[in-house]
């Protein structure tokens, strides 16, 4: 027997305000079409002033809990992958650690922009499998529109802000493809990129910063790179892309998501797409992606699974998991 990573609960926070395209053309020389067949995007949400990153994983975290009926207290760790934390320190985990009334075990932060999510399922993963812990809260949430330059028409309509969270626990497998849980992980980066997408500001150069983005030369790096972690993250688990049920990747462009498909050999109607309602929400793409496909009824339990993102760094990943 052996010891897998299995989702216990799954659950996500949008914020209420629902921001169409056509709001940009009031201020931008854009329109609805422009941003839509460029990326896919219809909406996006924007956290209101009183909202913050930790506040809403903490939303997202309750409804992992309750979907899993589970409580704070069954929980032995919480990492948050975020790019957009409160505060300089302390770590959003630890906020949020306070906000569900959990007082044991530990909690801290992923910085992988948008691949951050993948970076946190692999480390909770590994925490599952070295015995540290038992049950990991895994949390994407991400407030970017507070990073936007509302004045850079190509960069500010895409993203938008969210939670996501998923309950990772320990169960003994078999040690096979058919196990339930995370069956492989694939990470990389490569920092002589960093500059085709960054923010140009942070505690040691005493600036804010806002997002900087080289949209065409991130567009050639995405789908060659996660189609090719998605082939590596496969043959470690052993499966291939008939095995394959759903591609749950990280909601950037509608364009990238269906390159990369198309790489992998997987028909569009085996992936997941939010990115029309939500944006690019970085980090909390990926959770608040595969909440949704769980509520509309498209994941189901034994369903195999492949997630795969890119972001600032470069930084990008993937992981295979069955549900």
């Amino acid at each position: 027997m052996s010891i897998r990573a299995v989702v216990a609960g799954v659950g996500h926070y949008l914020p209420k305000r629902v921001v169409p395209n056509a709001e940009f053309e009031t201020f931008l020389d854009t329109t609805d079409d422009w941003i839509t067949s460029r990326s896919g995007i219809k909406q996006r949400h924007f956290a209101s002033d009183d909202e913050t990153t930790s506040s809403m994983a903490v939303a997202a975290a309750q409804a992992a809990l309750a979907d899993a009926g589970l409580n704070a207290d069954d929980l032995d760790a919480i990492i948050v992958a975020t790019s957009t934390a409160d505060l300089t320190f302390p770590s959003a985990a630890t906020m949020v650690q306070a906000g569900l009334g959990m007082t044991r075990g530990f909690a801290f932060d992923v910085q992988a922009v948008c691949a951050g999510f993948v970076f946190a399922l692999a480390n909770a993963n590994a925490q599952i499998l070295a015995g540290q812990a038992k049950r990991i809260m895994v949390i994407g949430a991400e407030t970017f529109s507070r990073l936007m330059d509302w004045q850079d028409r190509t960069t500010c309509v895409l993203f938008g802000d969210g939670a996501g969270a998923l309950i990772l626990e320990a169960q003994e497998g078999t040690g096979t493809k058919d196990d339930r849980g995370i069956l492989s992980v694939d990470l990389n980066s490569d920092g002589t990129h960093r500059d085709i997408l960054y923010v140009d500001g942070g505690v040691s150069t005493k600036t804010v910063g806002h997002l900087r983005m080289q949209g065409k030369e991130v567009f050639r790096h995405a789908v060659e790179k996660l189609a090719q972690t998605a082939h590596i993250s496969m043959e470690k688990a052993g499966v291939s892309s008939e095995d394959v049920d759903w591609i749950v990747p990280h909601q950037a462009n509608i364009r990238i998501i269906l390159g990369t498909a198309k790489k992998m050999n997987i028909s569009e109607d085996r992936v997941v797409v939010t990115v029309p309602e939500h944006g690019n929400t970085s980090a909390a793409s990926i959770p608040l992606a595969l909440s949704v496909a769980k509520e509309r009824g498209q994941i189901k339990p034994n369903d195999l699974m492949v997630t795969e993102a890119i972001g600032g760094g470069l930084a990008w990943g993937s992981v295979v998991l069955r549900w």
